[in-house]
């Protein structure tokens, strides 16, 4: 569900802060996923924390309207099926390599 119009959209206003007096060089760590990227922020770096680590994030013009999260994935994925999925791609390996 979206923001209320009259409302505007949601800038953490540290974050705020850090873009209107910053460099675009150095990156600027936070832990404010639900941000919007404004037009300010486009050419700026942004660490944004999935939970683990921070995740560089370059804003650029596409970007504008979305959220710093969605550029941060929280969840890692690993392949599916297991011992059966792994042993088959060993087989598949060594008939690619002869």
């Amino acid at each position: 569900m979206s923001r209320s119009l009259k409302k505007g959209p949601f800038i953490d206003p540290k974050l705020a802060k850090k873009v209107a007096s910053g460099n675009k060089e150095t990156p600027i760590k936070t832990w404010s996923r639900a941000s919007e990227i404004s037009p300010e922020m486009v050419g700026f770096i942004f660490l944004v924390h999935n939970g683990k680590d921070f995740i560089e994030v370059r804003a650029h013009e596409d970007m504008i309207g979305h959220r710093l999260g969605e550029f941060s994935p929280t969840r890692k994925f690993t392949r599916h099926g297991g011992k059966m999925q792994k042993e088959l791609e060993q087989k598949s390996g060594t008939a690619q390599k002869k």
